[in-house]
């Protein structure tokens, strides 16, 4: 592929899906990070360009990946002076984080002002599929820029699947992060008990996987759970302002969604402790029974 690709967001999914496509053999020629030493240490080690300011990616750059962490980064990278958006005629920005609707939708209405193109491309997946090539893609946004995107979106994906205009993506990207959540309370929920009556959590944890207690994340947090090894994948911070923005998009639809609520207010709780830096999985710490933020 000829076009030139520049990244802004080279966090651990940012800079592995850099690394990812330079290994493809895509020209990957510019990076930018708020975090100056990991991005000048990411441009060196692939050979790219560190951009000091926005403009300068995408004066180097004809697609431009952003992976960046909230609606108030999204919205400050593309609006105002020294935005992505400066002499943007023709560009492409495949826009990675996981944000509100309302937010890629008003990103789209910007960059069209500047005849650019964006296309939002959630990722149901962690930094090892990032990786790997091996994410989940949920894109939305014009079907030409879903187009162009393709072969840059293949290189890093199992499936890049569109789901239609923007913000579409985004609202089912919300959706699948709460009932992952939900489902991530409910596991330490029935960990924790099993343990509080003395039961064998290995036995626990298999009867569960061949019933219906079974899902994705009894795979991936179980073991984590019991073992308390919450290794950063996916934050609590992450899991609480993700099942924040599904709520909002309940309430614009005058929808109650209890559990929701629930788990919102779990992630919530560990981020007010200091806490919201562990993995999702770190939510059994306020559900096992003797563990220090259970007795808070």
């Amino acid at each position: 592929m000829s076009e030139k690709i520049g990244f802004v967001g080279v966090g651990r999914m940012g800079a592995n899906m850099a690394r990812r496509l330079k290994e493809q053999n895509f020209n990957v020629t510019a990076v930018f990070d708020v975090n100056t030493p990991a991005a000048q240490s990411l441009a060196e080690e692939i050979g790219a360009r560190h951009c000091a300011k926005l403009p300068e990616v995408t004066k180097h750059s004809d697609i431009i990946i952003t992976v960046v962490t909230d609606d108030k980064a999204m919205k400050s990278i593309f609006n105002g002076n020294g935005s992505l958006l400066a002499r943007s005629k023709g560009r492409l920005f495949i826009n990675c984080a996981t944000i509100s609707p309302a937010t890629h939708i008003k990103v789209e209405e910007w960059a069209t002002k500047h005849e650019a193109q964006t296309l939002e491309a959630c990722m149901a997946s962690s930094i090892t599929q990032a990786r790997n090539g091996t994410l989940y893609l949920m894109c939305a946004g014009a079907e030409e820029a879903f187009a162009r995107a393709e072969p840059v979106l293949s290189a890093l994906s199992i499936t890049n699947k569109y789901i239609g205009p923007a913000g579409s993506a985004a609202k089912l990207k919300a959706l699948l992060n709460m009932v992952m959540n939900i489902n991530t309370a409910g596991l330490a929920e029935g960990l924790g008990l099993a343990e509080a009556m003395n039961l064998d959590l290995d036995v626990v944890r298999e009867v569960f996987s061949q019933t219906g207690a079974n899902s994705r994340v009894l795979e991936t947090d179980g073991e984590d759970m019991v073992i308390k090894d919450h290794e950063c994948y996916f934050s609590a911070a992450h899991a609480a302002k993700d099942s924040g923005i599904a709520l909002k998009l309940a309430d614009e639809e005058k929808l109650k969604l209890p559990l929701a609520k629930a788990a919102y207010k779990q992630y919530e709780k560990m981020t007010e402790l200091g806490l919201g830096h562990l993995d999702k999985s770190g939510i059994a710490e306020l559900t096992f029974k003797g563990r220090t933020l259970h007795s808070n």
